[in-house]
């Protein structure tokens, strides 16, 4: 392996020659996307209307996203050289065969996304291109017709418009020719593994150049698979997930394109950490969403609250309550308890002639319906045409000729709308659960045999709202009434839906998601060991089986490359107590003063700020993680010391390598540094806080700083 690096030997030939060709597919790049910009939307007479107009541009506008150059980020990351003969390609002529001469090997780039010439002959395969599974999974045992892998080393200047640019610095080759070696007696990859560990500043960038066999045998999933990751801090769960989506659209986009895919994160602070990977990746058309955004999209505006839907947080048992799957059938009885007994005959007129249904002809026909499964929204629909049939069928006994017309116009008879309206009532979502959880009669009726009387008033809504708009929802609240407009109409689906942090879903969230992925796939990442919600999932299996797939495939990740081995050798002893049974995860580096543990006798604040001068000593992003009660007063001591440290998500933060984070919101971040303030008072804030605790233990990837004037918990002492 022979690694040269343009610092050490600025005029190597080779790299001038790999710049020069990183600048040729920039080119090829540009002009791809000049030539999409140039094009005019010509129409013929027949085609020339609004939405046609609408949909081209749409079309040309995601074409020319995708097509964007991002200066900072190398166009391609490394390089093959197959077994001659290997690479063909029956569109380019052969004049510009990518083969040299008969003996020379062929030879391609890999990169981000695909780039060709203007002659149509590719300067940058995508990595998502079948050819490219060789990049990830050669090996000296099997070479997959590779003889040399090539990694790049890059550097970042600021160009002449001030943007920053990469610039290709170093080369690293691999001769897979050598022969198989014991695992233990490869010689790794040093630009690798710097890359793996290069300090990170701003949202979450993506690991394409960096991916392991193991991510990238998920990556790949065919899209009929559901897949739930269990993955240890580090292990790079979430860039698997986001490196599938952007696998799968590249794979099946005309099917996915159809029916949509969306990314559902815990909240929108990990949304905005994890924004620009997929546009980096050039998908630029993925919906992300949180739970709680993606059971109000659908929600009236007109009954929306001032204060926005959540307005109150539930105790830790009402919360287990509400989100407990025997939820769903306590909302189906209330639900259908609607439908009325059929008291009185309806009468038709048509003509001169009257036909009666009576009561023992209208209750076989509300009974079929409630038994076969309908929508109860379709219901009403379906009552009307059997109510119709009937009437014609009397019609026919009489010797009348009936048709269609006659069919509609019995159905649109004043006598038959008013009897469905009378027997099958209209019914919406929003009054359906603000009824039940205002009427503890009702409720009781709904709920006998499935919640105790204690359980039953712990769903109750405080005060006394007299319509969805004056309630306190709380999350759990929007479970169900997602659930209730499930019963009522059936939602739409989605072709792929992946789910981050899926370990803190209720069993209500699952139904919800699932009904969106009912007839798609799903992507399921999380760590039971980071399960901090009152609901949180100790069986993946059981998770599957609420999401509605329980023949999900588990695959666990296990291997940390980003935290070092001293971080989470710490925070992996609190496994046995937050869950047990679960392997610790095994860090793949070690980093000689990673973890910093310092008493701060009596004195937190000036403890913290020393650690947080310290740690701005190095590169990077620093995370200041301090339970929620504490941090703003925390905060104002520090800035009275000196030390700014701007609230994540707040105005202002744009550009702050200190950031101040609540531990309710550290779940999915990542910082080079991380200093904890006071685990003792984060592990006593909330039922599972000690489960919060590992999770703030394992946001660095280089130093913790764990600050603390009361004693560590026991299991850290």
């Amino acid at each position: 392996m022979t690694t040269i690096d343009s610092s050490a030997v600025p005029a190597d030939p080779e790299i001038a020659a790999e710049r020069r060709a990183l600048a040729d597919a920039r080119t090829a790049l540009r002009r791809m996307r000049e030539t999409v910009d140039a094009t005019e939307l010509l129409f013929g007479d027949a085609a020339k209307d609004k939405v046609t107009d609408a949909a081209l541009r749409r079309g040309r506008e995601r074409r020319l996203a995708a097509l964007a150059d991002i200066p900072g980020a190398p166009l391609y990351f490394g390089r093959m050289d197959f077994e001659p003969g290997t690479v063909f390609l029956d569109d380019v002529p052969d004049d510009r065969s990518p083969h040299g001469p008969a003996d020379e090997p062929d030879r391609i780039h890999i990169g981000r996304r695909h780039v060709h010439d203007g002659h149509g002959r590719p300067v940058v395969l995508d990595w998502r291109a079948p050819i490219s599974v060789a990049y990830y999974q050669a090996s000296p045992a099997d070479r997959m017709a590779v003889r040399v892998r090539r990694r790049y080393g890059f550097g970042t200047v600021v160009g002449e418009d001030g943007e920053p640019e990469s610039v290709l610095t170093a080369f690293e080759d691999e001769d897979l020719m050598a022969g198989a070696r014991a695992p233990e007696a490869s010689p790794g990859s040093q630009l690798l593994d710097s890359e793996i560990e290069r300090p990170r500043t701003g949202p979450m960038r993506d690991i394409v150049a960096t991916i392991q066999p193991e991510q990238d045998v998920l990556v790949r999933a065919p899209l009929e698979t559901t897949l739930c990751v269990q993955g240890a801090p580090g292990t790079g769960k979430t860039a698997v997930g986001l490196h599938r989506i952007a696998f799968l659209l590249y794979s099946e986009r005309e099917r996915l394109s159809r029916y949509g895919v969306a990314i559902v994160g815990p909240n929108r602070s990990f949304l905005s950490y994890i924004q620009d990977v997929l546009p980096a990746l050039g998908e630029v058309d993925v919906h992300q969403t949180t739970v709680n955004e993606l059971l109000t999209r659908d929600l009236p505006e007109r009954s929306r609250p001032a204060q926005g839907w959540v307005r109150r947080t539930e105790t830790p048992e009402a919360a287990r309550t509400k989100g407990s799957a025997v939820m769903a059938e306590v909302l189906r009885r209330d639900l259908w308890s609607h439908l009325r007994t059929p008291q009185e005959a309806v009468v038709v007129r048509q003509g001169a002639r009257r036909y009666r249904l009576y009561p023992e002809d209208l209750r076989p026909l509300l009974d079929e319906l409630s038994e076969r499964g309908v929508a109860y929204g379709s219901g009403r629909e379906l009552l009307s045409h059997r109510m119709a049939h009937a009437v014609l069928s009397l019609m026919e006994a009489e010797g009348q000729v009936c048709d269609d017309r006659t069919h509609t116009r019995v159905r649109r008879d004043p006598a038959v709308r008013a009897a469905v309206t009378a027997l099958w009532p209209k019914a919406d979502p929003l009054r359906l659960v603000l009824g039940l959880l205002t009427d503890p009669e009702r409720l009781a009726r709904a709920a006998d045999g499935l919640l105790s009387p204690e359980e039953q008033r712990t769903l109750l809504l405080p005060g006394n709202p007299r319509g969805p708009k004056s309630a306190r929802w709380s999350e759990e609240d929007l479970a169900l009434v997602d659930e209730a407009a499930a019963l009522i109409e059936r939602v739409p689906g989605l072709g792929h839906v992946v789910v981050d942090e899926a370990q803190d879903l209720s069993p209500m969230q699952c139904r919800a998601i699932g009904r969106r992925a009912g007839s798609g796939s799903l992507t399921v990442l999380g760590d039971v060991a980071q399960g901090t919600s009152p609901s949180a999932a100790r069986s993946w299996s059981t998770l599957l089986e609420h999401l509605g797939k329980p023949t999900g495939h588990l695959h666990a990740l296990n291997r940390g490359y980003r935290v070092p081995a001293q971080i989470i050798d710490f925070a992996a002893r609190l496994l046995p107590s937050i869950a047990p049974g679960l392997g610790a995860p095994v860090a793949v580096r070690r980093s000689p003063g990673a973890l910093r543990l310092l008493p701060a006798e009596g004195d937190v604040v000036a403890g913290v700020a020393e650690a947080c001068r310290d740690a701005l000593t190095g590169e990077g992003s620093v995370g200041l993680i301090a339970a929620d009660h504490q941090l703003t007063g925390l905060r104002e001591a520090l800035e009275a010391a000196g030390v700014d440290a701007p609230l994540l998500g707040e105005a202002g933060m744009d550009g702050a390598r200190l950031v101040a984070v609540p531990a309710s919101l550290a779940k999915g971040l990542e910082f080079d540094a991380v200093v904890v303030a006071e685990p003792a008072a984060i592990a006593e804030a909330e039922e599972r806080g000690v489960n919060r605790l590992y999770v703030v233990l394992t946001r660095a990837v280089s130093s913790l700083y764990v600050v603390h004037a009361r004693p560590l918990p026991d299991a850290l002492g």
